[in-house]
């Protein structure tokens, strides 16, 4: 099930098609994003933050349409973002300022963490199966089994034999998840080294953003070439048509949620979920209550 390309009506400054522009495709390399671009947008910071509002009541009102949907179908579709990035890109503004535009109640958020042992116990796929969204909801992974093969690689969680076994799993996994009617939304926030400096910098100037400063990102950044390279991997391994892996510049955040809003507005209005019709006489229930 591929995701159809359309217009973003509510996104009047895009000189192009997101999906488009930013999907991974053949031939792809990383290190030739430039993560300070902002592809296919004309419309600049200030357009943008007209174009977030205005996308985010569509957006909104496709979410409730899917919602309602399945109230009465239990198989209408649903939708997977996964958010894959280094740290300080911008994962926490995409879910609160894309996602925190729907209601929360049709969204189903998680964030992986280093895993239990009760998930080691079981292969990698058996705890991000368990989260995938039922029918009707948006699903946000904030990281995901990507971490498997991204730091289990660099980090050498896992023997080689093993991250490379992880790659076609992952991609059957993906392709049964599609199959079953889940629409998968698989984005990169690509911040350069010199952004993620600086974010951290102003996490440790600002004592307000203390909490948010990890020293282990500092011990990542030295890692950051191998890093670079175990993602040019999976986009060459797991960018598939079920699952087209879409790498949004992010060192300016305002593009990156822009970017993003609009990658779930298409998949939305590619499933195109209808107001369920009314179970009830109408009429009569309108008489009914004016009698009361």
């Amino acid at each position: 099930m591929t995701p159809k390309s359309g217009n973003t009506k509510s996104h009047d400054s895009w000189t192009g098609d997101p999906a488009q522009l930013l999907r991974v495709g053949a031939g792809f390399r990383l290190a030739e994003v430039d993560p300070g671009a902002t592809p296919g947008y004309a419309g600049g910071r200030k357009g943008a933050e007209l174009d977030l509002a205005a996308g985010a009541a569509r957006l909104g009102e496709l979410q409730e349409r899917l919602f309602a949907q399945s109230r009465s179908d239990a198989t209408a579709d649903s939708v997977l973002l996964v958010l894959q990035a280094m740290d300080t890109a911008g994962k926490g503004g995409i879910v609160r300022h894309v996602i925190g535009a729907v209601d929360p109640q049709g969204v189903a958020l998680t964030a992986f963490k280093k895993p239990t042992p009760e998930e080691l116990a079981h292969d990698f796929l058996w705890r991000v199966e368990r989260r995938l969204p039922a029918s009707g909801f948006i699903g946000v992974f904030d990281r995901s089994h990507y971490e498997d093969v991204l730091i289990g690689r660099v980090r050498a969680l896992a023997p080689p034999e093993e991250i490379e076994r992880r790659y076609g799993a992952i991609a059957d996994f993906e392709r049964r998840v599609a199959d079953a009617g889940t629409r998968i939304v698989k984005v990169m926030l690509h911040i350069s080294a010199d952004e993620q400096k600086a974010r951290l910098m102003e996490r440790l100037d600002r004592p307000d953003k203390h909490w948010k400063y990890n020293p282990g990102d500092v011990d990542e950044r030295e890692l950051w070439p191998q890093y670079m390279a175990a993602y040019q991997t999976v986009f060459e391994r797991t960018s598939t048509l079920d699952a087209p892996w879409h790498v949004v510049p992010a060192d300016a955040k305002w593009y990156a949620r822009l970017a993003v809003q609009a990658l779930l507005l298409q998949a939305l209005e590619a499933i195109d979920p209808q107001w369920p019709a009314a179970t009830f006489d109408v009429a009569a229930e309108r008489a009914r209550l004016a009698a009361t």
